[in-house]
C-alpha cells in the first residue's frame, strides 16, 4: 500500500495552501522574548526543500524556542516566519501542516496503537475505509505490524518512538519537527533509531528541523547542522564541515572534544598564516601517540613532533583516550584500539606527533 495514494484534504485555510514552488521555511529577524530575557534574538536563517538541519546547542542557547516557533506554540516578538513563502507567524500550531515528535512521545494512553495512527487522520476528514489501510501500510513500514491492537503502555521505548513516528508521518506533511526524539532511549537504541529516522526521511523526502544537545546524532542525521548559543546562530555548515572547521572555540568545544592551544610553551606549527586573535585546534583522533624512540614514518617532514608525560589512559571500548602532558599544557589523544598497540601508562614519557595540514585556527 503506497502511503501517498490516498490525497488528503488541508487543515490549514489559504495562508498555508500547498505552492508549486519548493517548500522554504525561513526566519525573518525573529526575536522572542520573556520580559527582559530574549530567548532569541533577531534569528534568520532558511531551511531548504527536503533538507534535514539540525539545531544543536547546550540547555538555553535557543533551540527549543526556535522550533516551537516554528510549531506555532508561542509566537514572535518581532520578525516574521515564512512557509512556502507565506508568512505563518500568526498562523496557531493546529492550522498548521507539520508533522511532530516530542522527546515524550505524547502517544494517547488510553488508544491502541491503530487508533493512535487514526487520530490525525480522522482530524483531517478521512473517511475510516481509507483510514484503515492507510494505517496498515505505515505499520508495516515501522516494523509494528502486529502491535496495531496494543496500548502504549505495552510497548517498548523505542516500539512508541517508531508510534510516535509514525503518526507524524502518516498524514503525509510537508515538515516533520522533532523535539529531542531519542533523548529517553539508551545507546543502542538511539544508534538503530537514528538509521531508521535517516531512512524514512530520504523516504518520505520531507523536510525535517530536529532538536538536540546530543552531538554524535546531530552528526549523524544532518544535512546541516545550525549550533546556537545564547539565542543565536553561532555557526552553520555541513556536518563533515562544521566539525572539521569550527570557526569559533565555542563550536570546536561543543561538536566534539578539541585541543585548543591558549598560551602552549611551543610553537604550534601550521602549513598556513594564524589569523590575528586566533588560536590553534587540533582535535584529538588527529594526533599520533608513540614511545619517544619509536621509527617516525615517511611523511615525517610534514608532521609537528612534542614529547610530554602521560597524565591519565582511558580504555572506552573501540578507543583509548591519552592526557599527555606537554610543558604547561595538557593534550587529549584518542586513537582506536588495533591489535599489538603499544599501551602508555601514566607517568611515561610518550611522543607525539600531528600533520601540520591538521592544525585550524578558531576565534576566542
Amino acid at each position: 500500500m503506497n502511503l501517498h495514494a490516498y490525497p488528503l484534504p488541508l487543515a490549514e485555510d489559504e495562508v498555508l495552501e500547498k505552492s508549486p514552488i519548493p517548500l522554504q521555511i525561513e526566519f525573518r529577524n525573529v526575536t522572542k522574548t520573556y520580559g527582559q530575557l530574549a530567548a532569541v534574538k533577531d534569528l534568520s536563517l532558511t531551511v531548504r526543500r527536503g533538507e534535514f538541519l539540525t539545531i544543536l546547542g547546550p540547555s538555553g542557547s535557543g533551540k527549543t524556542t526556535t522550533l516551537m516557533l516554528l510549531a506555532g506554540f508561542i509566537s514572535p516578538s518581532a520578525g516574521d516566519i515564512l512557509i512556502a513563502g507565506k508568512s505563518v507567524a500568526t498562523v496557531p500550531s493546529y492550522r498548521r501542516d507539520q508533522g511532530i515528535v516530542f522527546q515524550s512521545y505524547a502517544l494517547f494512553p488510553h488508544l491502541t496503537v491503530r487508533k493512535n495512527l487514526e487520530f490525525p487522520l480522522e482530524m483531517r476528514g478521512v473517511p475510516a475505509a481509507k483510514r484503515a489501510p492507510r494505517v496498515d501500510s505505515i505499520l508495516e513500514r515501522v516494523h509494528l505490524r502486529e502491535f496495531g491492537d496494543r496500548l502504549p503502555a505495552q510497548l517498548s521505548g523505542g516500539q512508541q518512538q517508531r508510534v510516535a513516528l509514525a503518526r507524524a508521518l502518516i498524514a503525509d506533511p510537508p515538515i516533520l519537527l522533532l523535539d529531542e526524539p531519542l533523548g529517553s532511549l539508551d545507546r543502542n537504541l538511539r544508534e538503530q533509531m537514528q538509521a531508521e529516522i535517516k531512512t524514512l526521511h530520504k523516504e518520505f523526502d520531507i523536510t525535517t528541523i530536529c532538536v538536540t544537545h546530543d552531538q554524535d546524532e546531530a552528526l549523524t542525521l544532518s544535512d546541516r547542522i545550525i549550533v546556537m548559543r545564547a539565542g543565536e546562530i553561532e555557526q552553520t555548515d555541513a556536518p563533515e564541515a562544521l566539525y572539521d572547521r569550527p570557526a569559533t572555540r565555542f563550536v570546536a568545544n561543543f561538536l566534539g572534544e578539541a585541543n585548543i592551544f591558549d598560551s602552549p610553551d611551543f610553537k604550534v606549527e601550521s602549513e598556513v598564516a594564524q589569523p590575528t586573535g586566533s588560536l590553534a585546534m587540533i582535535r584529538p583522533e588527529r594526533i599520533r601517540v608513540a614511545a619517544p624512540a619509536a621509527s617516525q614514518r615517511i611523511d615525517a617532514g610534514h608532521r609537528q613532533f612534542v614529547t610530554g608525560i602521560v597524565d591519565n589512559m582511558i580504555y572506552a571500548g573501540p578507543v583509548r583516550k591519552y592526557r599527555v602532558r606537554v610543558g604547561s599544557s595538557v593534550i587529549i589523544v584518542r586513537e582506536h584500539v588495533a591489535a599489538a598497540q603499544q599501551i602508555f601508562r601514566p607517568g611515561e614519557e610518550v611522543r607525539l606527533d600531528w600533520l601540520r595540514s591538521d592544525v585550524r585556527f578558531v576565534a576566542a
